[in-house]
């Protein structure tokens, strides 16, 4: 009778699969273009078994914009999940999603993963933060960077690896020798234009301003049209209290790239520093026209109508983001 038990055990039938009611396009579709339901959807295809490695991947990066308890536990279990793919896209979404000091509560555990990308992917997702931030995972941080910069130096040196290489080295408090490697990086490849702005950036950290201008500036007379170097420079601009001179540079970034919502996003906010409240409100409205799922430019929108005490406009706005995720944080907070 015992063994007859275990045999009618051992063919019980399997639990059943969640039920997915939409299809994997489908629902990337209508998250990638802020359709209402669309977190409903997306947290019901990430419940799937049965997604490809490559799928499930751009299903994470949707994630970005649907923020919720559900949407974290999403992203803890596919960071654990051992396809690199999977894990590095994960590590991505929680760097836009989380603050830091949650960023290194999930991402510090892969800095013993043994996947050599995705320990060095959670080194640069990681970096900048301080030892505060990272709390327990300090110490396996600096292991793992410094695994990460041997790996390099041992590689046959290309312009992308010295910059890697460089940023690893101001981090652990070395500009001189972060300095040689963006040096080896241009002259590798000299129109590597994130070496010359890796560059430019560790001459403004070291306080030398002008040194640092005057290669911004070589850089721009060498590639006038590049969005890149005119975004830089309103950044830069705005880092040394120009901000008049810096909406220039980020208004002919935007001209000359039009799609590009960070750079919008940027002269937006610098707009509204600038208490032209406005064009700053025109720029996220045309980032929203653009990419409707796109929760940062919506929060901040609603933050500034707020502020402009035009409550009609924060209703419209809130009640398109309740039908994007009922479960936004920003919802529960009553932005």
């Amino acid at each position: 009778m015992i063994g007859a038990g275990l045999l009618v055990h051992g063919w019980r039938t399997p639990p059943a699969a969640p039920v997915v009611n939409h299809s994997y396009a489908e629902a990337l579709e209508q998250a990638h273009n802020g359709k209402p339901g669309a977190a409903r959807v997306l947290y019901q295809q990430l419940s799937r078994t049965d997604l490809s490695d490559i799928r499930r991947a751009g299903l994470i990066t949707e994630l970005a914009n649907y923020p919720s308890a559900q949407a974290l536990k999403i992203l803890d279990g596919d960071l654990k999940r051992p396809v690199p793919l999977v894990q590095q896209t994960a590590i991505e979404t929680v760097i836009s999603m989380v603050s830091n000091t949650q960023r290194s509560v999930l991402i510090g555990p892969l800095l013993d993963d043994p996947d050599q990308s995705v320990r060095f992917s959670a080194v640069r997702a990681l970096l900048g933060l301080t030892p505060d931030d990272i709390g327990l995972y300090f110490g396996a941080f600096q292991d793992a960077a410094e695994q990460y910069a041997n790996t390099l130096t041992s590689q046959p040196p290309s312009g992308q690896s010295q910059v890697q290489l460089a940023t690893l080295l101001v981090n652990e408090g070395k500009p001189g020798k972060a300095s040689d490697a963006i040096d080896l990086a241009l002259k590798l490849e000299p129109n590597n234009l994130q070496a010359g702005l890796a560059q430019v950036h560790l001459l403004d950290q070291q306080g030398q301003a002008d040194r640092s201008r005057q290669q911004l500036a070589q850089l721009l007379e060498k590639h006038p049209q590049s969005s890149l170097l005119q975004h830089a420079l309103g950044i830069w601009l705005l880092r040394h209290q120009q901000s008049e001179y810096a909406l220039l540079a980020l208004a002919k970034a935007v001209e000359l790239e039009p799609d590009n919502t960070d750079y919008r996003y940027d002269l937006a906010v610098a707009l509204h520093d600038l208490q032209q409240l406005e064009p700053a409100q025109r720029q996220l409205e045309d980032i929203l026209q653009r990419q409707p799922a796109n929760r940062r430019a919506r929060t901040l929108l609603i933050q500034y109508w707020k502020d402009a005490g035009q409550l009609q406009k924060v209703q419209v706005l809130l009640a398109e983001l309740e039908q994007l995720n009922p479960d936004d944080p920003a919802l529960q907070q009553g932005l």
